[in-house]
């Protein structure tokens, strides 16, 4: 195999592969990148079988063929050359030698003929979402995976499709993320994602409308953005029904600045991490949100400005649950919604109804 590249460009494709090496398989051939070389580019492919990621590039290639080198020091090796025309070819003793400028790396590889298979996929069924809106989708619900294993289809999103709605669903228990678009297909599908793999797939999407094609089978699920495919296994299992956790009804709804009450919260905090409940209190008095916490330390109160409608309220949280849903929300006034100060609040935009978050208390001991 020899072929010359630019190293901008191979350090891209590398970087978009190695995504799906995870460094800890048993598999030595797999904490590998193969590279092909054929009909005038590259393809390099990552994979720790539950994610593949394929990506291809233009480069000149001398001689095909195709080898498996160690991902992380081909990557560390092509980011430190300088930037110019990278020649790669192999010599003898499994080895394959790396030019640039005055550099000259060798290394040994792995047969290519040994890489596992990535799972064929047949296109027919596909739809499209643009890149952007899928981005931001994924963005405002994984935050709400399920970190531990213990119930390992909350580790993953729901991808939900029906009525011409794309929705993804995340929830671990002490919270849940709902976000919703508008899709012209009439396809319905309900697939669990592993939530590892939608983190990469958002950081190989483009901030721009150009569309991504998604095709599922009952195991897999496939992203095709054209010149790069992530290939991943879906989660088994039923998600929870989530549409019968979220409230209807409310007894004191809320109206605030989602910047103001952000800040208000986040210094809140920094006396709540005496302990790790991360604990604020919310007291909701006429025009007035009272938001204080104590440790041993010392204490801090903050008030903000809301509009109430209802009952007032004192109710506790982990403020860390709530900065991470202000965070990710994009409109400058949200909706709180509460019900008892032992029942989950749900915040959602006040404008445009394209997510619902749902938060539960803490409950405090003279609740």
């Amino acid at each position: 195999m020899k072929f010359t590249c630019e190293k901008s460009i191979l350090q891209e494709g590398i970087s978009t592969a190695q995504k799906a090496v995870t460094g800890k398989s048993t598999m030595p051939i797999l904490n590998g990148i193969l590279i092909k070389a054929k009909n005038n580019e590259i393809t390099l492919i990552g994979s720790d079988i539950d994610l593949s990621i394929e990506t291809k590039i233009k480069a000149e290639i001398i001689e095909e063929g195709n080898i498996v080198i160690d991902a992380r020091l081909f990557g560390e090796i092509i980011r430190k050359l300088p930037n110019d025309v990278v020649s790669i070819n192999t010599i003898e003793n499994n080895s394959i030698e790396i030019l640039c400028q005055k550099s000259r790396f060798t290394l040994i590889h792995m047969n290519g003929e040994d890489f596992p298979l990535l799972p064929s996929i047949n296109e027919n069924m596909i739809f499209s979402v643009p890149q952007r809106i899928l981005r931001n989708m994924i963005k405002s619900t994984i935050f709400a995976t399920a970190q531990d294993e213990t119930r390992p289809i909350l580790t993953g999103v729901l991808f939900e499709i029906n009525n011409n709605n794309l929705n993804l669903v995340a929830l671990d228990g002490y919270r849940l993320a709902v976000r919703s678009e508008n899709l012209s297909t009439d396809n319905v599908i309900s697939a669990v994602i592993p939530g590892k793999t939608l983190s990469e797939v958002s950081k190989i999407l483009e901030e721009d409308d150009e569309n991504v094609n998604i095709t599922f089978t009952p195991n897999h699920i496939l992203f095709n953005l054209g010149y790069t495919k992530i290939i991943s296994r879906l989660l088994e299992g039923e998600f929870i029904r989530y549409n019968s956790i979220i409230p209807e009804e409310y007894n004191l709804k809320v109206i605030a600045k989602r910047g103001d009450l952000l800040h208000c919260i986040e210094r809140a905090s920094l006396m709540a991490k005496d302990g790790n409940t991360n604990l604020i209190k919310l007291s909701m008095e006429e025009e007035n949100m009272i938001i204080t916490s104590n440790s041993q330390l010392g204490m801090v109160r903050e008030e903000l400005n809301i509009i109430l409608q209802g009952q007032s309220l004192q109710i506790a949280f982990n403020s860390k649950y709530l900065i991470d849903v202000l965070k990710i929300m994009e409109e400058e006034e949200i909706v709180m919604e509460f019900s008892s100060s032992v029942s989950p609040c749900v915040i959602r935009n006040k404008e445009i109804n394209n997510c619902t978050y749902l938060v539960l208390p803490v409950r405090l001991l003279n609740s």
